[in-house]
């Protein structure tokens, strides 16, 4: 079954299944960071600060303020996913990201099967917010297994 979106940015109705839309990224300059490797599951080059930018880019295109409080959750969301990636899921296998619906649609993939947890915080272990702050902030938070790592989703609101 064919589904279809409607874009926030242009007005216009694209198919969703298994096809790319505008709105979502790659970047501009065609740099890593957007969709699966095509070689597999080995990690992609893209930093927090690179994919904070990229998110950056996609909310002024779709109007959105980057002083508004949904951009800084936006932002946050996505520091939080993509350096737990990186730091802990054994490196970023995906970073997509586009808006649909009137909200933002995250996905972050790493190449741990380990789904993330809640650490108790202690005064002597910093560390151990990010998991539930994503949680708290998102409308909506997924995570799909792979037979090699973890995709996960979180969709943000923009109003």
């Amino acid at each position: 079954m064919l589904t279809s979106r409607r874009s926030r940015t242009s007005g216009v109705t694209f198919p969703t299944q298994g096809r790319k839309s505008p709105i979502d990224l790659p970047a501009p300059d065609g740099a890593p960071g957007s969709g699966r490797r095509e070689d597999g599951d080995q990690a992609i080059a893209i930093t927090p600060t690179a994919a904070r930018h990229r998110v950056g880019e996609l909310l002024e295109r779709a109007g959105v303020s980057l002083d508004s409080v949904v951009a800084a959750d936006a932002l946050m969301i996505t520091t939080e996913l993509v350096t737990n990636a990186v730091r802990h899921g054994g490196g970023l296998t995906l970073f997509r990201i586009a808006i649909a619906d009137n909200a933002l649609h995250l996905s972050v993939g790493d190449a741990s099967s380990h789904t993330p947890v809640a650490r108790p915080s202690s005064l002597g272990r910093p560390g151990g917010y990010g998991w539930p702050l994503v949680q708290r902030l998102a409308a909506h938070v997924g995570i799909t297994a792979l037979p090699e790592g973890k995709i996960i989703n979180a969709v943000l609101r923009l109003t």
